[in-house]
């Protein structure tokens, strides 16, 4: 089950299409799903996060717990809209678009992606375009 939570101010319009999405992720990588909770937050909310499990006392993104088993994947996603914003008007992406980068590097992270090394990152970054042409895609 794909749930979705709000404690900032972006609420999804039509969440069966992400959850449909995020499915199809899966599927494509050869994972079940789970449990997975996606949490859309403020900065604040995450960088406290950030402090009390991480010890980083930065803004991040992102911020992934994973519960998954075997191929079962499972956790809890943690994403900043607002960085998820700043990172659009850096980058001048739409807003949507980094959104969905965000949303898939979760997931890609739950499912044992890296992004430490250049090489890692390079992967992942790829991946995540991969995985955002498929939102688009009608099941």
């Amino acid at each position: 089950m794909i749930e979705f939570h709000f404690k900032s101010d972006l609420v999804l319009q039509d969440v069966t299409n992400y959850s449909d999405w995020i499915s199809r992720i899966l599927d494509s990588e050869g994972y079940q799903l789970g449990q997975l909770d996606y949490v859309f937050c403020t900065d604040e909310f995450l960088l406290e996060l950030n402090k009390e499990y991480l010890n980083h006392d930065t803004f991040t993104d992102i911020i992934t717990f994973d519960y998954s088993s075997g191929s079962t994947i499972s956790g809890d996603i943690f994403i900043s809209t607002e960085r998820v914003s700043e990172n659009a008007m850096t980058y001048g992406a739409p807003f949507e678009n980094e959104l969905l980068r965000v949303m898939s590097h979760g997931v890609l992270h739950l499912m044992g992606y890296g992004d430490k090394s250049d090489s890692e990152t390079k992967v992942m970054r790829n991946k995540e375009e991969e995985k955002i042409k498929m939102f688009h895609v009608e099941p």
